[in-house]
């Protein structure tokens, strides 16, 4: 049986006011015994900038600024820098993130070659409306919740909202010669491959979203994905593949619940799906997961390895940061095996 550890919270909102809200949904670097997190903190204004805070091994804090790493300065994030994903590519670290002006949450990136310092790049993820956005599904062989959350969006933030893109980050190196990235039109994840990052023109992704069913990777298909599915921890590559944690979220009439899954990917074509779980990796079962800002929701955003174990930092309830660890070897194992019971245990 796949027994999965919850090691409960290591960040709570603080008196400051930058997080005095909540602290969640941290990107994550593991540098030998240490853990370096940058998590997304909400003030009481309810808009977000990201702090920083220093693990020593897995789960112990041994120092957190006082004042956010990365803050708001451009109008398309003048409400928010928000969720952010780490990946190091050679010797650049590449920091993803959501933009949020008030109305389009789009994502954008910085770089570093320290940690410290970042120069932000700008948005990456595609410019084009929902209503345009609409025309060009109609050229690929698409579902109907392409639309449906289309249509959502426009109804509630405007006819010319931006086409919502979260969970963007890349594989930790170059597959063939480019970069792939992992993003998420609702409501599926899909990937793009790129040789530069000026590539990633509005022309670019015309194309990409024309072609949107051939670039789909994982699509949205058990109980607790009823509703979307998108990227969580950036790849890891492994023997065995790309392991890919990801975040589903179930609909019901009570409200939404956000799961923690995982699936494999071939190593050098990373389209093809070795497998998936079809059952969560885990779920909102603790207090500190099923009440908060947001209740019921596990939100996995990065991973550090400390020998076999896999520990895994996620945001709960949109409050908290919180942590949970798995055996990678067994993860792995079930992974492949694919079963269609839900036999995990928590501790």
């Amino acid at each position: 049986m796949l027994k999965i550890k919850k090691h409960g919270v290591i960040l709570e909102p603080s008196e400051l006011e930058f997080e005095k809200k909540s602290v969640l949904n941290p990107g994550i670097w593991k540098d030998g015994e240490f853990v370096h997190i940058f998590y997304r903190a909400i003030d009481s204004q309810n808009k977000s900038t990201i702090g920083y805070a220093k693990l020593k091994g897995p789960t112990t804090v041994v120092e957190r600024g006082q004042f956010p790493i990365m803050t708001r300065e451009f109008d398309y994030e003048k409400v928010g820098v928000e969720d952010p994903r780490i990946v190091k590519v050679g010797k650049t670290f590449y920091v993803f993130y959501v933009a949020h002006d008030g109305k389009n949450a789009v994502t954008a990136y910085a770089t570093s070659t320290d940690l410290k310092k970042f120069k932000k790049q700008g948005i990456i993820s595609p410019l084009i409306s929902y209503r345009e956005a609409e025309k060009l599904f109609s050229e690929s062989s698409l579902k109907d919740s392409y639309y449906f959350f289309s249509s959502y969006y426009q109804n509630h933030e405007g006819k010319n909202v931006l086409i919502w893109e979260k969970d963007v980050f890349l594989f930790p190196k170059k597959i063939n010669g480019q970069y792939a990235l992992i993003h998420r039109i609702l409501p599926d994840i899909q990937i793009a491959f790129f040789k530069n990052f000026n590539e990633l023109t509005p022309d670019y992704w015309r194309g990409q979203i024309k072609n949107l069913s051939k670039n789909i990777i994982l699509e949205n298909k058990h109980w607790f994905e009823s509703r979307n599915i998108g990227g969580g921890c950036p790849p890891l590559l492994t023997d065995d593949g790309w392991l890919l944690i990801f975040h589903t979220v179930e609909e019901n009439n009570k409200g939404r619940v956000y799961h923690a899954c995982a699936a494999l990917l071939d190593k050098k074509n990373p389209r093809k799906i070795i497998a998936r779980l079809h059952d969560p990796l885990f779920s909102p079962t603790k207090k500190w997961e099923k009440k908060g800002l947001i209740s019921n929701v596990v939100f996995p955003t990065g991973t550090a390895l400390f020998g076999p174990d896999l520990y895994i930092y996620y945001g709960a309830a949109d409050r908290a940061v919180a942590v949970a660890s798995v055996k990678l070897k067994n993860l792995i194992a079930e992974i492949k095996k694919s079963r269609h019971n839900n036999a995990y245990q928590e501790t």
